[in-house]
């Protein structure tokens, strides 16, 4: 029987939420392993809509960006003073495990909690969570940025997080079967900050040779079809564009 892995998209908005949006946010599951992945605005409610969130085995932050990361509050919140106190704080429990780069700690209100557990989530780092091993890499994004690389049962799902034209999926060292890729503008708009556009995202995935190329971080003012058109002719190969709900298989 195939293993049955998901990333199930919480918020896909780039740098704020949009009306009804929330900022980059996933639900990463295989093999009975759970990951929050990014926990931006908005995305710790939708959390709630499919997983009771005391079975997330960790959560993975990939910069101190606050629409990547700002719901990590709301998680610790619950975990330490609401639903989940029995389960993260109260005896016999487990800490909620973050990983995160340098940075992010001291920017959170709970850095010092007794029930949350931070583990550095190093450049070049590799990580066991479960059934997942988790592989990081630094990207062109001006703070300390981590582009992860989750495996399972030898499938892959690599997500870029944030990053400029001077990162690539190419350093993961592996073949990337699902990439999930921030595509926050169109080509108009290249150079004018340390993120990717739609037909860059679609470049660097055919120049990687990945197997499946999904484009998120767009900014909610941004045409979703035309990012990915773009991407979709630089690839060469369909490309999806994430939605909030959205399950994937990979």
């Amino acid at each position: 029987m195939q293993a049955v892995r998901t990333l199930t998209v919480l918020g896909c908005d780039g740098s704020w939420p949009g009306p009804g949006g929330a900022g980059s946010g996933y639900l990463v599951a295989a093999g009975g392993t759970s990951i929050l992945l990014d926990a931006g605005p908005g995305t710790f409610s939708e959390l709630q809509r499919h997983i009771d969130p005391e079975g997330i085995d960790a959560v993975v932050v990939s910069h101190a960006h606050p629409d990547h990361w700002t719901d990590l509050e709301s998680f610790a919140t619950w975990a330490g003073y609401g639903p989940g106190r029995g389960r993260f704080r109260g005896a016999g429990g487990r800490p909620l495990v973050v990983y995160a780069p340098p940075g992010l700690r001291e920017r959170s209100h709970y850095g010092d909690a007794t029930w949350v557990e931070w583990r550095d989530l190093a450049e070049s780092g590799v990580c066991t969570v479960g059934a997942l091993e988790v592989r990081a890499t630094a990207t062109d994004h001006g703070i300390a940025t981590r582009a992860v690389c989750v495996s399972h049962d030898g499938a892959t799902l690599a997500y870029s997080a944030d990053s400029g034209p001077g990162w690539s999926v190419k350093s993961f060292g592996v073949d990337v079967g699902t990439f999930l890729c921030e595509a926050t503008y169109t080509q108009e708009e290249e150079g004018s900050m340390l993120h990717l556009s739609g037909r860059q995202a679609g470049a660097m995935a055919g120049a990687a040779g990945v197997g499946r190329l999904i484009v998120t971080h767009r900014w909610p003012t941004v045409s979703a079809d035309e990012v990915r058109r773009e991407a979709e002719l630089a690839f060469g190969h369909p490309v999806e564009q994430a939605s909030m709900g959205a399950v994937f298989s990979w």
